[in-house]
């Protein structure tokens, strides 16, 4: 297979409701959709980058520099036989995994089509229905947030996750706990504490949490090994976690106990399975985070869920959850049961709507043609 054509779409898409975290509150969110051309089919990858470097220093910008300027290259005039790892032709360029990652999506789902076969199968999926929970960022006062908490309970939602920072973090989960006892709940702090913290975050082992999600700096794993030494709530590490080789670092050092694995955070799919590979034979937990992703990143999401080792309700919930109106169609549903099924359709098993992809584009352009 050759890629006759890249394109890079550019979306702003409005929120349902606003999302807080410890960086900083959000109403909408800016994603690319990688769309690549053969043979009539088109393939559709996702760089949930953003539009400002607060979770990563990537940005919409950014990966679009990136991909035009650099990526899109590598691929001009090269066939492929399988699907992966694409991103392999792009070691040149360090670090931009999730622009290296939007690419491989796209090739992947383009080859699934190709194939009448889906995306998860492709990776290596087993799970066919997987447990699927939802991330909670920051209100302005607490009583709304556990309203919302009840309303994901009702849902179905197996696992409950909620933003924290300091002076929102003990009386919020003091308050969910009252509320909700024996729900599986983490806590997720995005780098918002330090170990001169330590006496403060050893009082979350009073919540009976699942995990508490990358407490200490983004790029740190020497202190989050102290600090996992310290709390008995398991540790779990996030942005820390860049690379196969990150993944390995941590595990040596003792720094988690528990891993998020996001496909755009580590440079793709194949990326991903690595890591998940390692865990597994490790025997550390692993679930599959999200960035706000459009319906083509959550397809995706759902295709690396799929793989034996994510055994943890992971944040992929369904489209309603962020957006009123999805690029998919139809919509990531979840079911009473708090699951969803991987799609049997080829590719990613959803259908993107081009006419969508238009109402919310900021600009497109073709980078390979």
């Amino acid at each position: 297979m050759k890629i006759e054509r890249l394109e890079l779409v550019h979306l702003r898409m409005p929120l349902v409701h606003f999302f807080e975290t410890s960086f900083g509150r959000v109403y909408g969110h800016e994603v690319i959709i990688v769309r690549a051309e053969s043979g009539g089919l088109v393939g559709y990858g996702e760089v949930p980058a953003s539009a400002a470097p607060r979770y990563s220093y990537e940005t919409v910008t950014t990966a679009w520099h990136v991909i035009r300027d650099f990526l899109a290259a590598r691929l001009k005039g090269r066939e492929f036989a399988a699907p992966g790892p694409v991103s392999e032709l792009f070691s040149f360029v360090r670090g931009h995994n999730m622009a290296k990652a939007g690419v491989e999506m796209a090739v992947l789902d383009l080859f699934g089509k190709s194939l009448g076969k889906p995306v998860w199968q492709i990776l290596g999926g087993t799970q066919q229905e997987i447990p699927t929970g939802i991330s909670l960022g920051i209100e302005d006062k607490v009583g709304d947030l556990l309203d919302r908490v009840d309303e994901a309970a009702a849902k179905g939602y197996l696992r409950i996750k909620v933003k924290i920072k300091p002076r929102w973090d003990l009386l919020v989960l003091s308050e969910i706990r009252k509320r909700h006892p024996t729900i599986p709940l983490m806590a997720d702090a995005n780098s918002a504490y330090t170990l001169n913290d330590l006496e403060h975050l050893k009082k979350l082992d009073a919540f009976d949490l699942m995990m508490i999600e990358q407490p200490l700096a983004y790029d740190d794993y020497v202190d989050h090994a102290k600090l996992q030494a310290a709390i008995k709530t398991p540790v779990c590490l996030d942005e820390s976690i860049r690379s196969y080789d990150d993944a390995r670092r941590a595990f040596e050092l003792g720094a988690c106990r528990i891993l998020n694995i996001k496909q755009a955070r580590v440079g793709g799919p194949y990326n991903a399975k690595m890591i998940h590979n390692l865990s597994k034979a490790r025997g550390v937990p692993v679930w599959c985070g999200g960035l706000l992703e459009s319906g083509v990143g959550r397809a995706h999401n759902i295709a690396l869920a799929t793989l034996p080792g994510f055994t943890l309700p992971g944040d992929i919930s369904a489209s309603e959850r962020y957006y009123r109106e999805d690029v998919i169609d139809p919509p990531v549903i979840v079911s009473p049961q708090g699951t969803l099924k991987a799609p049997p359709g080829p590719g990613i098993g959803y259908n993107v709507d081009e006419k969508r992809l238009s109402r919310y584009c900021v600009r497109r352009e073709y980078v390979l043609s």
